[in-house]
């Protein structure tokens, strides 16, 4: 038998077809004989061929889990079964099985443990060591209990494994990255057992990690090991001064120069153009800090982190520079509240110092910086336009366009910034411009173009009516792009339909009308001739923005569309592209159109029901699927992993068609209907979804579905405990996608979001009881030691209940409950040294005087004294808007208790900032005409 199959897997490793078809058959039939098992376990075991070892192992795998109630449950039962064939092959043969179907082997696995840790201590056997590290890995997200860990006395085997990884990796540094990925397991299954070892393990990881004669793919394990630990247990790190060895140990990594006439990846040309940014020891280097930004407080991060940055900064050495950059520049995401309020402008002088550098590598990282500085610190950074733009549009003619991944970074750099501009992009339009349409017509590179294509996106995006004369010559230049069918072309392509997209929104429905029919006709010619899920995502954004200007020119074409839309739905591939945006069509359906929209829905709820059996495969104990099965595994052993990283984005967006026939015009009843089916939905993903940004999409369509059908969502009397309930889970971090998540902060405040929305929807009286209990989670973020985002959050929520009360049954009484606790809050933030915070507890002062009335009039002359300070000093202009509003507030509930003659309303008006106050100031200036007309004239 093991001949046999050695035999027939060479011939399945042959470039002839015929001879494939025939090994294949051969392979098929051998599948029946009981031996098929101990056959290929020998071929492992024997060949001289690494490709037929591999064959071997994953049709091993894949048959003992097709067949494994066949195998007699003695055999099951008895450990000596997989090891009867040696100590090697027997160790894969019981982590393929267990790997496969590991519930039948939980009551043993203190035995198994203690089995694989004799393993482990002899050393003699390295293969043997190798496939017991791997059977480890596969059990131990299994292990469970804290019974079970005392039992398995897992605490010892992590300082043996350590000891056995030390020796390994100098010895078998091929499977030793492999074998690391224990650690890993054991961290995120069992991370309380490793906290003895923290300090041990780190100081391994390091080591490795640092050890340049060993491999980069064993170096960057290690360090990515490192990352993983300070995820999941920052404090400890922090607690066992862990916190200046890690930097200690990684700078020196981060700063090393490359070998002799080579160059770090980021900074090489690839034949596409783009610089590439393969993992590597410097990489991984990057984001130990970037995850220490996001996990570790800024002020203890910074204290040990500053002086080696600074010392790199100053060093002659230009890696060395590069470094001290690069380090800057991963801060700029998890550390933004305190770069934004403590060192922006010494950080930015720096960076900007940086572009005149002699070293182009110097200069490359400091365009990179600059751009996550332009991506992760606004509104802040958009202050010193003044001083960033002319040093980006003279840096940008200046480029040599040879170096195509240096001109991406400085496209990056400029993009972020733009974005964020505004109409303060107008002085700087005309060089914009003229350097973009340059690039479209006088360059022949196509990623150049490609880049130039984004920036004009990005342009618009910023300057929108602004960019009208320059929209005859920027369509002209897309034409070309939008209708090529070559290959080459269509990475080029879709970012022209993108741009289009934005120009739609953005330019004005005058200028871009006469376009619209053209652009479906565009999109639908697109699709039926190139078969592209990149390029369909591309055209469903086009949709989009089409149905915004010109809705009728798309009516005549909605069957195409859907249809279009429901294969993608349905298929699987380029999901993880094509489901992204397709959802963005269906703004379509806010108009009153003659599709049946109950009936799309209807299709798209049972393509996403019946998902989980579209990517099932493998599964099936019948022989006559033994082909299709063969088939598949020699093709390629990752079909079994497609349905884990498509149905989160699927069901993202499928929840996203949900809010949108929600806000759609529908008929009561079914809408009913529908909320009975989708609401519940949303509540057991919330509590059991392990995917962030699954959780995320779907707090957001719940938020988006209350705002639209208000108190609709409330008609069954459970509903507003069960959502009620679910904020509360997230606020607490009790939902399982908590395990390993460095964007908490950003899952808070969508849950946080649903507050003021649920306040808006239901009679007070009936929330208070819940809104007492949600309270104290916001409350807590209030405080002076917590972040500045943090702060902003809770003040800002806080005013938005306040807000909502207003308009609801039994509001005021509840708001006059909450006033006492509420105030204290609010005041100390009206006196925070962060303007957002300041302006949203304004606004929060404002609506608690017009949602409580009277009951807070005694607390009147404490607020006009907080006012009257701020207002003495307070240079920000949204803030003084604010403050406006809200003394105009306190005007409306009670004005008698305003001492009129002394408020210097008007000399503050008009509005400079927030106009949407606009309407609450001309409000209090009516009720002041008609209490008080002189005073008024």
């Amino acid at each position: 038998m093991t001949e046999e199959l050695e035999q027939i897997l060479s011939q399945l490793t042959q470039p002839d077809n015929a001879i494939i078809q025939q090994a294949t058959a051969q392979l098929k039939q051998a599948f029946k004989d009981p031996a098929i098992i101990p056959g290929l376990c020998a071929v492992m075991s024997g060949s001289q061929n690494p490709q037929i070892r591999q064959s071997a192992a994953v049709m091993l795998r894949l048959r003992v889990k097709k067949h494994w109630k066949k195998i007699s449950p003695n055999d099951r039962e008895r450990f000596e079964f997989y090891f009867s064939f040696t100590l090697p092959v027997g160790l894969l043969l019981l982590n393929k099985v267990i790997e496969s179907n590991p519930e039948p082997f939980k009551p043993h696995y203190c035995q198994l443990l203690q089995l694989l840790r004799s393993v482990l201590e002899d050393h003699n056997n390295p293969t043997a060591l190798y496939y017991c590290i791997l059977t480890l890995t596969a059990i131990t997200e299994f292990i469970g209990t804290e019974e079970m860990v005392r039992q398995t006395n897992i605490s010892g085997n992590v300082q043996t494994l350590k000891l056995f990884h030390k020796r390994f990796v100098y010895n078998c540094t091929n499977q030793a990255s492999e074998a690391m990925e224990v650690f890993n397991e054991l961290m995120e299954s069992e991370v309380s057992v490793i906290v003895p070892h923290v300090a041990d393990v780190v100081r391994f990881f390091l080591e490795v990690g640092s050890d340049t004669n060993l491999s980069d793919s064993l170096r960057v394990k290690a360090l990515s090991c490192v990352t993983f630990l300070i995820k999941l247990k920052s404090k400890t790190v922090l607690k066992q001064k862990l916190l200046s060895p890690i930097l200690q140990a990684i700078f020196p990594v981060l700063t090393a120069a490359p070998p002799p006439g080579e160059q770090d990846p980021e900074d090489e040309e690839d034949d596409s153009g783009d610089g590439t940014d393969n993992e590597s020891p410097k990489h991984c280097a990057a984001q130990i800090i970037d995850t220490m930004a996001l996990h570790m407080p800024p002020e203890k991060l910074f204290q040990q982190l500053m002086p080696l940055t600074q010392t790199c900064l100053a060093s002659e050495n230009p890696y060395q520079r590069k470094g001290g950059l690069m380090c800057l520049a991963v801060l700029a995401e998890g550390c933004a509240d305190h770069i934004r309020t403590k060192i922006l402008k010494s950080v930015l002088q720096t960076v900007c110092q940086s572009l005149s550098d002699s070293s182009e590598v110097v200069r490359s990282a400091g365009l990179f910086a600059l751009g996550q500085f332009s991506e992760h610190l606004q509104p802040e950074v958009s202050t010193y336009c003044s001083e960033l733009m002319p040093l980006l549009l003279g840096y940008l003619s200046s480029l040599n366009q040879a170096k195509v991944g240096h001109v991406t970074k400085a496209f990056y750099a400029l993009e972020n910034f733009m974005e964020n501009l505004g109409a303060d992009i107008e002085p700087y339009l005309p060089t914009l411009m003229e350097t973009m349409l340059s690039a479209l017509n006088n360059t022949d590179n196509l990623k150049i173009k490609e880049l130039a294509v984004s920036a004009i996106g990005a342009i618009a995006n910023a300057a929108k009516e602004l960019l009208v004369p320059y929209f005859t010559p920027v369509i002209e230049s897309l034409k070309g792009f939008l209708t090529t069918t070559t290959e080459e072309m269509r990475s080029l392509q879709t970012q022209s339909l993108d741009t289009l997209s934005v120009l739609a929104r953005t330019i004005g429905k005058d200028v871009f009308s006469p376009l619209a029919a053209e652009c479906v006709q565009l999109g639908l010619n697109l699709t039926n001739t190139i078969d592209d899920p990149d390029l369909r995502r591309c055209t469903y954004s086009l949709y989009s923005a089409v149905s915004i200007v010109t809705p009728d020119c798309l009516t005549p074409h909605l069957t195409a569309i859907t249809t279009v839309m429901l294969y993608a739905l349905k298929s699987s591939e380029g999901v993880t592209v094509e489901t992204i945006t397709v959802a963005l069509v269906f703004e379509i359906f806010s108009i009153k159109t003659n599709v049946s929209i109950s009936h799309f829905l209807f299709c798209c709820f049972q393509a996403h029901l019946e998902e989980d059996k579209a990517f099932v495969l493998l599964d099936d104990d019948d022989d006559e699927n033994d082909e299709k099965d063969t088939e598949i595994f020699l093709e390629d052993d990752k079909g079994t992993d497609i349905h884990d990283e498509s149905a989160p984005l699927l069901f993202i967006h499928f929840n996203f068609l949900l809010r949108c026939f929600c806000t759609s015009f529908v008929p009561h009843s079914a809408l009913l209907k529908l909320l009975d089916i989708v609401v519940p939905c949303f509540l057991e993903t919330v509590r059991r979804e392990p995917e962030r940004h699954v959780v995320m999409g779907v707090l957001e369509s719940m938020n988006s579905v209350i705002k639209s059908c208000k108190e609709e969502v409330f008609k069954n009397p459970s509903r507003l405990k069960e959502i009620s309930h679910a904020i509360r889970d997230v606020l607490k971090k009790k939902v399982r996608v908590w395990v390993m998540d460095e964007y908490d902060a950003m899952l808070q405040e969508f849950a946080g979001e649903g507050i003021p929305l649920v306040a808006a929807s239901v009679p007070a009286d009936n929330f208070f009881p819940f809104l007492n209990d949600l309270l104290p989670f916001i409350m807590n973020k209030a405080k002076s030691s917590c972040t500045v985002a943090d702060r902003s959050f809770s003040v800002g929520t806080i005013a938005e209940i306040l807000h909502a009360l207003m308009s609801v049954s039994g509001g005021r009484g509840v708001a006059g409950r909450l006033s006492n606790r509420l105030l204290p809050v609010l005041v100390a933030g009206a006196k925070d040294s962060d303007p957002e915070v300041r302006n949203n507890s304004v606004f929060g002062l404002g609506c608690l005087a017009q949602a409580a009335g009277p009951i807070v009039v005694s607390d009147y002359p404490m607020m006009l004294s907080v006012f009257s300070n701020l207002l003495s000093k307070e240079s920000d202009l949204r803030v003084i808007d604010n403050l406006c509003a809200a003394l105009c507030r306190m005007i409306m509930s009670n004005v008698d208790a305003v001492p009129l003659e002394q408020v210097s309303l008007v000399a503050r008006l008009p509005l400079e900032e927030d106009q949407k106050e606009n309407h609450t100031v001309f409000s209090c200036l009516a009720v002041l005409y008609t209490h008080s007309p002189a005073l008024v004239q």
